[in-house]
């Protein structure tokens, strides 16, 4: 069967519902730190040293740690789908309290908890800082942000977890990660013509039901992996995204532009100041009225092309545009002007976003 050049897997288009990722979050301790942990009003810190110190049969009151190599931190991962016990999670740290850097510093044990208050994981480990930060006598020199850093592979799963893909109604349901009717429709009519007649249909535009059948319940694997390899020409939502700030334009090649004429003049403005000095030419002593004097000369240049440019635009594409515009040597943020003000005549047929 001939494939489209233009068609990708169903997978790539979304996911099926109950594939999710899950937050959990923790709070503990870096030790290790050279001078740069939480100052000494911190009383979160001393409160958590002391705590840690009585785990160890350890009795000192919190008003009496005194240590600037310890940080209270925030530690967060992400549990995955089917995670399992013994597999190891990226965890990222983040200082919570004072503290200057985490450079060099190292995790104690942290139990890592979801929302319902059940611990899934265990953190602990070297800390891995991007950055760094040195001060000494007024002086400070830093890179990137030495408050955050990461362990890899710093967390442990000790609860696993499954995802529970099968509906009760025997079936799954494929959610698209940008929800059209037409491609969800399309989905639908692919699964049924390369998988099976009546197994699927569009529910609405993000989901696609899909029935499984009684012999396929035992071998879900391989009736999902065929699901997910199953060939479909996704529709495309016209756009054109512009980025103001670095002056980039993205367009699909086949956005259309209704008739419209555009002109565009290119004026230039050019203003410098010059500074020179008066020296007064005396003979003899000079008074006290007599000096030195700064004088500024101002001059403004206004260069203008010799006629503005003018773009006939017939049933044409946002590339024959921007091609057309780049003949007449347009910048890049003219273009931008440009394709705001046409979308603000109505002849640009696309969903016009600004970054």
């Amino acid at each position: 069967m001939a494939i489209a050049a233009d068609t990708i897997r169903v997978k790539d288009l979304g996911r099926m519902q109950g594939w999710r990722e899950n937050a959990i979050v923790g709070y503990g301790i870096v030790t290790g730190l050279a001078g740069t942990g939480d100052s000494s009003n911190n009383k979160t810190t001393r409160q958590a040293l002391a705590n840690v110190f009585s785990q160890f049969n350890l009795t000192i009151a919190p008003d009496q740690v005194q240590s600037r190599n310890v940080a209270v931190v925030l530690v967060t991962a992400a549990l995955p789908t089917f995670a399992h016990e013994g597999d190891t999670l990226d965890i990222t740290v983040t200082s919570a309290g004072d503290a200057r850097s985490l450079v060099g510093g190292s995790l104690l044990m942290t139990p890592l908890k979801a929302a319902n208050g059940r611990v899934y994981a265990l953190a602990q480990g070297p800390l891995s800082v991007g950055g760094y930060r040195y001060d000494a006598n007024g002086n400070v020199v830093q890179k990137n942000h030495p408050t955050v850093g990461s362990v890899p592979g710093g967390a442990t799963v000790e609860v696993g977890v499954s995802a529970q893909i099968m509906n009760a109604q025997q079936g799954v349901v494929f959610l698209l990660a940008e929800p059209d009717y037409t491609t969800a429709t399309r989905i639908a009519t692919a699964i049924n013509s390369q998988v099976g007649a009546g197994l699927a249909r569009a529910r609405d535009a993000a989901g696609v039901e899909i029935h499984v059948p009684d012999a396929s319940r035992d071998l879900l694997t391989n009736y999902l992996t065929k699901i997910e390899n199953v060939m479909v020409q996704p529709d495309r939502r016209a756009k054109v995204v512009i980025n103001e700030r670095t002056g980039t334009v993205v367009s699909g090649g086949d956005v259309r532009i209704s008739k419209v004429a555009i002109s565009h003049g290119d004026l230039k403005i050019s203003i410098r100041t010059d500074n020179s000095a008066s020296q007064p030419f005396v003979i003899g002593n000079a008074g006290p009225n007599i000096r030195t004097e700064i004088v500024s000369n101002t001059r403004v240049d206004v260069e203008e092309q010799n006629g503005p440019g003018f773009v006939p635009a017939n049933n044409n594409t946002v590339a024959d545009l921007v091609q057309s515009l780049a003949k007449l040597k347009t910048n890049t943020r003219d273009i931008i002007s440009i394709l705001r003000a046409v979308k603000a005549a109505g002849a640009l047929h696309a969903e016009l976003v600004v970054q």
